[in-house]
């Protein structure tokens, strides 16, 4: 078994965190030659991104209550085993209708590892620590999405689309065998909860009542709706209308993820230096500022992959500040229900970017504006929900008040 504290549990949670990244950006270069050979049109192809992210959305309301009850161990077990059963079903899915289930009971068995991986490092390392801790796994975690869309290319050159599911598939199997046979479980049995419909419900109520929870939350839904914006409609924008190879898309796409990456590394050098909310007020400038661009360039017809990436690669480098700051931030006030609050800060997550990608496939004009005006609208109500809710907010530092964890006790 791992010590809870040693570098490799960080890797292992940050590998599971992954999954997230992986299961969506590993198939963007082959989304239209998805479309090609289930013989169906670019928004319903699009729709298995946007799908995946309502079923990872609504998974998440109940993975980590439950968590908070059974532990997080046996339940990442539980939903690495059901990611690994519809992985093989997307592989081999017929039509467009089998892989839109497969992508939703993916994203159902999914869901544990972000969810529950977050929920850990808050059950490890404590309030202050997390933020930086979450800041060097989002720079582990970076490798996913930087190499995805280039091995994805290479599988779909190679191997067709069905490959990438394959792989995904070899994936869950590994971390099935590490969570079986190294991980601890991190969540000691006197710090566990009841399943009670009442008791969930009430730590649901509280949470959306706390104004720290809600003002992180929704910095970081707005920045991850403009990533969500891009991986729904890049492939599209970039393959189809800019005449990028799928090769070109995923050397792009690392270029933009090296950005991200950056920017976690930002994040986790100054967390102690310039503190949580002065991170964040960077941070969110730098979306509204570099997405307002990308928008101003679509507007004014600037049309090419330059002025797409260029503002992108600002855009994550922004994001990769908010996401761990933000996630701290939300979880920091809430050891006692750790689980249920990690739950509904990805479920608001993911239902607003969710959202904000099947706008942008819905209103998709064969050009980049839709995709770009939605980035821009991202960044700034990234920045707006810092000065309405995050900045300032009643828990910007360590601990939580004694009426908060009394509240989620029992």
């Amino acid at each position: 078994m791992l010590r809870l504290t040693s570098p490799a549990t960080i890797v292992v949670l940050a590998a599971l965190t992954a999954l997230g990244p992986l299961a969506t950006d590993m198939y963007l270069p082959a989304m239209p030659a998805m479309a090609e050979a289930l013989n169906t049109g670019p928004d319903q192809v699009q729709l298995t991104l946007s799908l995946y992210m309502a079923g990872f959305a609504l998974a998440q309301l109940f993975c980590g209550p439950i968590s908070d009850r059974f532990g997080r161990r046996p339940v990442m077990i539980a939903g690495f085993s059901l990611f690994l059963a519809a992985s093989l079903l997307c592989a081999f899915a017929p039509n467009i209708e089998w892989l839109l289930a497969g992508r939703f009971l993916q994203a159902f068995g999914g869901a544990a590892g972000p969810v529950l991986g977050r929920a850990a490092v808050r059950d490890i390392y404590g309030p202050v620590e997390a933020g930086r801790v979450l800041s060097y796994m989002a720079s582990t975690m970076a490798l996913a999405p930087a190499l995805a869309p280039v091995v994805g290319a290479g599988l779909l050159l190679f191997f067709g689309w069905q490959s990438v599911f394959l792989l995904l598939s070899l994936y869950a199997v590994i971390m099935l065998f590490i969570l079986t046979l190294l991980m601890p479980e991190s969540l000691p049995p006197e710090r566990r909860q009841s399943v009670a419909p009442r008791i969930i419900l009430s730590n649901y109520r509280m949470l959306l009542t706390q104004r720290s929870f809600l003002g992180y939350t929704l910095i970081n839904a707005s920045g991850f709706a403009g990533l969500f914006a891009f991986l729904s409609g890049s492939s599209f924008v970039l393959i189809e209308y800019m005449g990028l190879s799928p090769f070109q898309y995923g050397i792009g796409f690392t270029l933009i993820v090296a950005g991200f990456f950056s920017g976690t590394l930002y994040s986790g050098r100054y967390s102690h230096r310039l503190g949580r909310d002065r991170l964040l007020w960077i941070a969110t400038s730098l979306c509204a500022l570099s997405g307002s661009s990308m928008a101003a360039l679509a507007i004014f017809g600037v049309h090419q992959p330059w002025a797409v990436i260029g503002p992108h690669i600002l855009f994550l480098f922004g994001f990769g500040i908010v996401m761990p700051q933000s996630m701290a931030g939300a979880l920091a006030p809430n050891p006692e229900c750790a689980g249920s609050a990690s739950s509904l800060f990805g479920f608001l997550q993911m239902t607003i970017a969710a959202l904000g990608g099947a706008l942008v496939g819905q209103f998709h004009d064969g050009t980049s504006l839709t995709m770009a005006v939605a980035i821009g609208l991202a960044g700034l109500l990234s920045l707006l929900a810092f000065f309405s809710l995050g900045r300032n907010s009643d828990m910007s530092s360590s601990s939580a008040p004694p009426s908060a964890t009394k509240k989620v006790s029992r």
